[in-house]
């Protein structure tokens, strides 16, 4: 490969000062920051309308959600003068500092000199301009350093609505119902690995936990005709497979699998009234995650966070539920949930309203 000429070399020279230019003319305007504190105030303007929606969707829990969103209002209100202020004042010094780089670049690059006289004033220019960088760097670092653990805190909690309203939309699109105040505390997508070991005919669907119970529902798409193996044709499955009471599950472990181990199963053991001793389950959250959601629905804690009261006629229902059956006398094994209308009786099929 040829050695690249003197007058080349001058060239890549200028065109590199050109671009690094057009890159600080962006820079020095605070484009970014500016489009980053905006789309700030939009999430904090916005939140408490998220919110919101959520309680009209019938999310119950967490009573703190809206005082947090009137708390970010407030801390924006007083983080956010200042803040635009100082965004303002450093963009004008910069681009006053920019100006005069600005012209000695375009002159350059107009000059038509020798190469090797020219050589020299590029060097001049990219000392310059390296310097010029780190000094909007370090107005970037002290603007960011104002509003960063704010915008860190607000994420968390944008983070966290978005994967409500990501819950809610499959409870919506759900084909089992909630029992009355019955409500759901999260959904993930999940394959149900029947024998402990995940295998390709495993049904694929969704895992929901509510504050009662906890179901998986298969929903896939399943090949009803192949060609040559591959599958021409194909029909929606959607169907609940099994349900237990959060009252019967008595542990849960979190593990690793798969490549890497980046999969994220959990074990989920049972008391012996539950449709099974153990379920094993591959699913697309954290593992440890759902293992404290599990927890903290087994202890009740969701209750004391509700924002959407349990109604107590129905919740008085459940405390004086009868114990046995009035037809045969048989003992009632079932775990009686909230919202539940009635009651069948094992053992000779009578029909108790609640």
């Amino acid at each position: 490969m040829a050695t690249p000429s003197l007058a080349e070399q001058v060239k890549s020279d200028i065109r590199g000062l050109q671009s690094s230019l057009q890159d600080l003319q962006r820079r020095v305007r605070m484009s970014d920051i500016r489009d980053n504190v905006e789309d700030l105030q939009t999430s904090v303007s916005g939140m408490d309308r998220r919110i919101e929606s959520l309680r009209e969707r019938g999310y119950a829990f967490e009573k703190d959600l809206e005082e947090k969103a009137a708390d970010f209002v407030e801390q924006w209100d007083e983080i956010a003068p200042n803040l635009n202020t100082q965004i303002e004042k450093e963009a004008r010094s910069l681009q006053n500092l920019l100006r005069p780089l600005d012209r000695e670049i375009t002159q350059l690059a107009a000059t038509s000199g020798a190469p090797a006289a020219l050589r020299p004033m590029a060097s001049k220019l990219k000392s310059r301009i390296d310097a010029m960088e780190s000094r909007v760097e370090a107005a970037e670092q002290s603007i960011r350093g104002g509003y960063d653990q704010f915008s860190g805190d607000v994420q968390k909690v944008k983070s966290h609505l978005y994967k409500l309203e990501q819950m809610l939309e499959k409870f919506d699109e759900a084909t089992f119902d909630l029992l009355a105040t019955e409500a759901g505390i999260m959904a993930v997508k999940a394959v149900w690995a029947k024998d402990g070991k995940e295998r390709k005919d495993d049904p694929e669907g969704v895992l929901y936990l509510t504050d009662q119970r906890l179901l998986f529902e298969q929903k896939e798409k399943i090949a009803t005709k192949k060609v040559l193996f591959v599958a021409t044709e194909k029909k929606l499955v959607q169907k609940l497979l099994w349900e237990a009471p959060i009252a019967l599950i008595k542990e849960t472990k979190a593990s690793k699998e798969g490549f890497m181990n980046k999969d994220d199963f959990i074990e989920v053991g049972c008391e012996s009234d539950a449709p099974f001793d153990t379920v094993y389950l591959h699913i697309w959250q954290s593992g440890d995650d759902w293992k404290t959601l599990f927890k903290r629905a087994k202890a009740k804690e969701f209750d004391a966070t509700r924002a959407i009261k349990i109604d107590e006629e129905l919740a008085a229902k459940v405390k004086s539920a009868p114990t046995q059956c009035a037809s045969c006398g048989g003992v009632f094994n079932q775990v009686v949930l909230r919202g539940m209308e009635s009651i069948t009786c094992e053992y000779c099929g009578a029909i108790i309203r609640l």
